[in-house]
């Protein structure tokens, strides 16, 4: 790509919205000048306000072929348990290729509702019956593949799991495709490196939860990580479920959260994946920290996880990034909207946090911190992640700017997006991805295949 430079009529800066502004961008996609109340001369005008992408940092990718299919009572009382439990179907079934066109759909929906970059917490490491590839990140490459048809950008974070539960219970036979111990990870890890040290790409770490790592091998991962980057990202799964954090109370006589803040040096590079079930001391132990809380409302509440306490978080000041998880939904504002909403059920009240305006601006910064990449906010330095939004749309209508986020994320979502910029090249033109067909045939093929085959050829 060449150097440009783009005028957006109004843009969402960190200190709020100016109009006019002069976007310059490199041809690495990095934004090198932002001027507000510039000419319009010698600049492409883009075609409405202008915010920033939101980075959305939690995604099991091959769940996008799952999303819908577990909504049919199983057993006497359903949970996150009995889903998991058909969750692994799909999870055992899916090959290099399919995988690569499930993540590559879910990528280019991600862009068209204005998620700009993804972090992948992927753990299908192995074939089928639980053998390592030829390659052992082959299938961590075909998620890196799917990036790159899609344009999306990427945090890579594979995940160390080794057992099924607290006290190294042994795995299940439905986790063998996950299973590493870590110096098998972190060969996966080494492999994976030179192929995420471009522009646009980032590897982190990701320990699965307490439960399905000991103590030692969290501390051996972090270490062996840190040592090869010292600002590495870290994700972990944490106080998802009240079940959860009673079992690691009775392992280890603490709760989630406690336990990790003593046994860990926990930092701004860290995300903890959930955090649902948090009471008020580890939520400010943990805001101190100053690590983000991934926070993924739909998920959360197809699997009744529960209200994360988003008021308690905000008032301790604590980083809050949003993400799709199992895929119910791909849409930021929805996300949001619920994240918010959610409060107001649980505490019936309304406007819980001051703004959905800035609620978006900190997700997407905090989320930006937290894949460990320069994005989230229209600034020198960053990506030029941008989504332009349809002025035209009946939900946005009115010469109001600074609402204008909020009754995106109230009235209008995906639907009012008119094009989107991922590191500064148009990858989504009047709400339309440029690859949206051939990637939409190939999934419906995928599918197919998936739900053809047989189950008993699941391991």
């Amino acid at each position: 790509m060449e150097s440009k430079s783009v005028i957006a009529p109004y843009a969402l800066l960190p200190d709020g919205w100016a109009a006019n502004v002069r976007i310059d961008i490199d041809a690495q996609g990095t934004m090198t000048g932002i001027t507000p109340d510039s000419p319009t001369r010698n600049a492409s005008l883009l075609r409405g306000p202008v915010i920033p992408g939101m980075p959305n940092v939690h995604s099991h990718a091959f769940q996008r072929a799952f999303a819908g299919r577990a909504e049919r009572r199983q057993t006497g009382v359903d949970s996150f348990w009995t889903w998991r439990k058909a969750m692994y179907g799909l999870a055992g079934r899916i090959t290099p290729d399919q995988l690569e066109a499930i993540a590559a759909q879910l990528y280019v929906e991600m862009l068209e509702s204005g998620y700009t970059s993804v972090g992948e917490f992927h753990y299908l490491h192995h074939d089928r019956n639980g053998t390592p590839f030829a390659t052992r990140s082959e299938m961590a490459q075909r998620i890196l593949a799917a990036a790159d048809i899609s344009g999306i950008g990427m945090t890579l974070l594979p995940v160390l799991y080794r057992f099924s539960d607290f006290g190294r219970q042994p795995p299940l036979r439905e986790q063998a495709r996950f299973i590493t111990d870590c110096d098998a990870f972190m060969k996966i890890f080494d492999e994976l490196a030179p192929l995420c040290a471009i522009p646009g790409r980032r590897l982190g770490v990701a320990p699965h939860s307490l439960r399905a790592v000991a103590p030692e091998d969290l501390r051996e991962l972090v270490d062996a990580a840190r040592a090869r980057d010292p600002a590495v990202p870290i994700h972990i799964h944490i106080a998802e479920q009240t079940a959860e954090v009673d079992a690691c109370v009775n392992h280890t006589g603490q709760r989630p959260v406690e336990w990790l803040l003593e046994h860990a040096e926990v930092t701004d590079r860290w995300c903890l994946v959930h955090a649902t079930h948090m009471n008020g001391g580890e939520i400010g132990a943990l805001a101190a920290t100053g690590a983000a809380v991934a926070v993924c409302p739909t998920t959360e509440a197809n699997l009744g996880d529960g209200f994360f306490a988003l008021e308690k978080w905000h008032e301790a000041s604590g980083a809050t990034a949003i993400g799709s998880d199992s895929h119910v939904r791909v849409d930021p504002a929805e996300e949001l909207r619920w994240l918010e909403y959610g409060q107001r059920l649980r505490l019936q009240r309304r406007t819980v946090v001051p703004s959905l305006t800035e609620l978006y601006a900190q997700c997407a910064r905090d989320g930006g911190r937290a894949l460990g990449r320069p994005i989230g906010a229209i600034a020198v330095g960053n990506a030029a992640d941008l989504v332009v939004l349809d002025a035209d749309a009946p939900s946005l209508a009115g010469p109001d700017v600074e609402t204008l986020v909020d009754r995106f994320i109230v009235t209008g979502g995906r639907g009012s997006i008119r094009d989107v910029y991922a590191r500064g090249a148009e990858v989504v033109k009047d709400g339309r991805h440029r690859r949206a067909e051939p990637v939409a045939a190939r999934f419906r093929q995928v599918v197919g295949e998936c739900d053809s085959m047989p189950r008993d050829r699941l391991l």
